[in-house]
C-alpha cells in the first residue's frame, strides 16, 4: 500500500523525526549558554536595576539590558565550552554537554557565540546605552581570555579572579539604567567578587576527583579540606562586610539591613560548620549544602536590594 494522501501526495513519514531533531538541537544550543549560571546572573542584575532607579527602572531599559545580558553570558559560555572541550570529556559532571555528545560541532558552537556576542551587544548599545554595551563586551573578553584561557588550568586562585567575570551583571545592570557607575554598583560588585570562591570552592570538593582528572589545580585539589574550609570562612565574612557595606553607602532601609545581618550570620554559621567537619576529618562534610546555601543568601540579598527601594519608608 503506498504511502500517499488523498490528494495523490506523498505523506512526509518523516516530519516527526526531523521536528524530533530540530528540538535536540535547539536543546543543545540553549544548553551551550548554560543557562542555569545564566539565571543566577540575572538574578544579580535586575534587584541592581531597581536600586539604580530608585524604584522601578524604566520598561525598555529594563528590557534591553536583561536581554542583552542574557545573550552576552550565554556567548561567554558557549566560547568556554569550546576551549574546555577537552577537560569535560573527562569530568563525570560535565560529559552531557553538547560539544562531548556531538550534538553540535564546534564550527557550530563558535557561531553561535559570536552571534549572540554580536546581538548582545547591539541590544545594550543601541537600546540601553554603549556604556552598558562596553561593560559586555569586557565581561564576554575576561571570561574567556582572563579566565578560561589563562587562569583556569594555571592556578589554585582561578576561580577568585575569574570569578570577576560573573561580577559584572550588576554593572550592567545599574549602567543600563543610568547611563554611569556609582558607588553602590561597585559595592555589589565587590560583593559578587568575595562570594565567589565561597559558593564555588564547596562544589570543587564535591567535585574534587573530576578536576583532579582533568589537571584543573583547583584549591580542593591542591591544598585539601580544611583550607578550602578555612578560604570559604574568610570569604564568607567578607560578604557579610561588603553587604552591611552597601547601607550607608546605598542609602538602604529597615527590609535590606535585615536580610543582609540575618542571611549573612546564616551563611557565616554554614561556613564555619563546613571548615569544623573538615578539620574533623568527616567523610562526608556536606559540602553541596555550602554551595546551595550560598546560592540561597545570594538570592536573599539581591531580593532585598530589589525590593527595598519601593518601600516608603
Amino acid at each position: 500500500m503506498s504511502n500517499a494522501t488523498s490528494s495523490g501526495v506523498a505523506a512526509p513519514a518523516a516530519e516527526p523525526a526531523q521536528r524530533a531533531s530540530l528540538r535536540a538541537k535547539a536543546a543543545a544550543y540553549v544548553a551551550l549558554t548554560k543557562p542555569r549560571v545564566i539565571e543566577l546572573l540575572l538574578v544579580t542584575a535586575l534587584p541592581t536595576m531597581f536600586l539604580a532607579a530608585d524604584g522601578v527602572p524604566p520598561l525598555g531599559a529594563l528590557v534591553a539590558t536583561l536581554v542583552g545580558g542574557f545573550l552576552s553570558a550565554g556567548s561567554a559560555n558557549a566560547f568556554n565550552m569550546i576551549i574546555d572541550r577537552d577537560i569535560d570529556r573527562v569530568m563525570h559532571r560535565t560529559q552531557h554537554r553538547p560539544l562531548v555528545t556531538g550534538a553540535l560541532s564546534v564550527a557550530e558552537a563558535r557561531a553561535f557565540a559570536w552571534t549572540l556576542a554580536v546581538v548582545s551587544t547591539l541590544v545594550l548599545g543601541v537600546f540601553a546605552n554603549w556604556l552598558a554595551a562596553a561593560l559586555s563586551i569586557a565581561a564576554i573578553a575576561f571570561y574567556v581570555l582572563v579566565y578560561t584561557m589563562l587562569l583556569k588550568r594555571r592556578t589554585e586562585q582561578n576561580i577568585v579572579w575569574g570569578g570577576i567575570a560573573g561580577c559584572f551583571p550588576v554593572v550592567i545592570g545599574w549602567a543600563g539604567v543610568t547611563g554611569s557607575l556609582d558607588w553602590p554598583a561597585w559595592i555589589l560588585f565587590a560583593l559578587v567578587f568575595l562570594w565567589t570562591p565561597a559558593h564555588y570552592w564547596p562544589l570543587s570538593m564535591k567535585y574534587r576527583d573530576d578536576y583532579e582528572a582533568a589537571d584543573v589545580p583547583m584549591l580542593a585539589v591542591v591544598r585539601g579540606r580544611p583550607m578550602v574550609g578555612i578560604q570559604v570562612i574568610l570569604y564568607a565574612w567578607a560578604s557579610l562586610a561588603c553587604t552591611l557595606l552597601l547601607i550607608p553607602v546605598g542609602g538602604m532601609g529597615w527590609l535590606y539591613s535585615g536580610v543582609a545581618v540575618i542571611a549573612g550570620a546564616w551563611f557565616v554559621g554554614e561556613a564555619h560548620g563546613l571548615y569544623a567537619r573538615a578539620i574533623r576529618g568527616e567523610r562526608e562534610v556536606r559540602a553541596m549544602r555550602v554551595f546551595h546555601a550560598s546560592n540561597t543568601y545570594l538570592t536573599l540579598i539581591f531580593l532585598a536590594v530589589g525590593v527595598d527601594p519601593l518601600l516608603p519608608f
